[in-house]
């Protein structure tokens, strides 16, 4: 049967768990032809030679799904280009410290499209950054020419997009082999489209993105690094054995509850509606079927503190509405604490605390003033957590 995007192309890049297991999966099930874009040699040219893998869905009633249509090109190669001047669709999943790695080898296929008068284009940054693909434009236009510039002003989308699903590492029999859970959410801005709005299954359009961008990011996203922080601490393993320790499952609890106040308040949720998204969100960390190490979800703790980030800003969201924010500021004060030998992030934390001190270190990355109620209540908190 033939579906609405039938002989349209989607170039996606990032080939890694996110992209093949849920952007690039849902964009293949709707009807694309699907090109993935990455730096990996092995999973490109696995996609090359198959134009197909398996995705195994980590839940009490497990199953598998089939992707197919699938094709890859490497994101340093020729191909890249073309790729670009070709397609009906462009995402990404890349992680928002390389959208500005990707943006040159954008910009010149957004030349190329300029030169052959290509019709309209939407670029869709699926990352975890707030306007990510606004962000992605900005990296775009330093590097395009006038004509370039122009075609970019009149045809190409930068709609922004939240995007909700724990995709775990997993290891499958293949390498293509994808794990993921169940639920997830791909929130994207209607109308910053250009030339229409694309059919994708899955796909929600909305005219008030940010308020759904700062319930994932201010809820989800707060939770899950909360746990990892508190986990890591306490000597856990996973965000489920994290979630398993009672201590550890109410403090996470209540920071999100803290920031689904705030968020009721500031958004116009429903209360009891939020209250379910947050007993769902609980659900989803407790599912033993996925073993995300809480190694991999505290990682990039500097970005993580950022004054608009996950632990930082609900907590002075709360705090500028007369809310408490104690359980947010603890788990800033538990990312402080993180370590990890394999990430640089974390690596540059304690750097940071051993060079400038903790009070210092908390005002750079968090841009809280010293003397600020927030700011001390995160040296207290810090004071408070030891290591396990």
């Amino acid at each position: 049967m033939t579906r609405p995007n039938d002989s349209k192309t989607a170039l996606h890049f990032g080939a890694g768990n996110i992209g093949r297991g849920f952007i690039g999966a849902l964009l293949a099930h709707s009807g694309y032809r699907v090109v993935f874009a990455d730096v990996n040699e092995q999973v490109i040219g696995a996609l090359r030679e198959r134009g197909e893998y398996d995705i195994h869905i980590l839940d009490l009633e497990a199953r598998t799904e089939r992707v197919q249509g699938v094709t890859g090109v490497l994101s340093t190669g020729d191909e890249t280009v073309p790729a670009i001047a070709g397609a009906d669709l462009i995402t990404t999943a890349v992680g928002p410290n390389v959208l500005k790695i990707i943006a040159p080898t954008l910009a010149r296929g957004l030349e190329e499209r300029a030169q052959a008068g290509a019709g309209p284009l939407n670029i869709i940054a699926c990352e975890n950054k707030v306007g990510a693909s606004a962000f992605l434009r900005g990296q775009i236009l330093p590097h395009l020419s006038g004509a370039g510039r122009a075609y970019l002003e009149q045809s190409v989308g930068f709609p922004n997009a939240s995007v909700d699903r724990i995709v775990p590492p997993f290891e499958g029999e293949d390498v293509l082999d994808v794990g993921v859970e169940d639920f997830y959410e791909w929130y994207v801005e209607g109308p910053a489209f250009k030339g229409g709005i694309p059919q994708i299954e899955g796909m929600k359009v909305t005219d008030d993105l940010m308020a759904y961008v700062q319930r994932k990011l201010y809820t989800l996203n707060t939770g899950h690094a909360i746990a990892a922080y508190l986990g890591s601490l306490r000597g856990l393993g996973t965000v489920a054995d994290a979630m398993g320790d009672p201590e550890t499952a109410e403090q996470v609890r209540e920071a999100m509850e803290q920031s689904g106040a705030a968020l009721v308040q500031t958004h116009g949720f429903d209360a009891a509606e939020h209250a379910a998204y947050i007993e769902r969100i609980e659900a989803r960390f407790k599912n033993p079927h996925i073993h995300d190490e809480v190694t991999r979800v505290g990682r990039e703790p500097v970005r993580k503190l950022g004054p608009q980030e996950r632990l930082i800003g609900p907590a002075r969201m709360a705090r500028d509405l007369g809310l408490p924010a104690h359980a947010l500021l603890r788990g800033a004060a538990a990312a402080l604490h993180f370590r990890n030998a394999e990430d640089p992030q974390a690596q540059e934390l304690q750097a940071l605390i051993a060079e400038k001190g903790l009070a210092a270190t908390v005002t750079q990355l968090t841009e809280l003033p010293q003397g600020d109620e927030l700011h001390t209540r995160i040296l207290e908190g810090y004071a408070e957590l030891q290591p396990a």
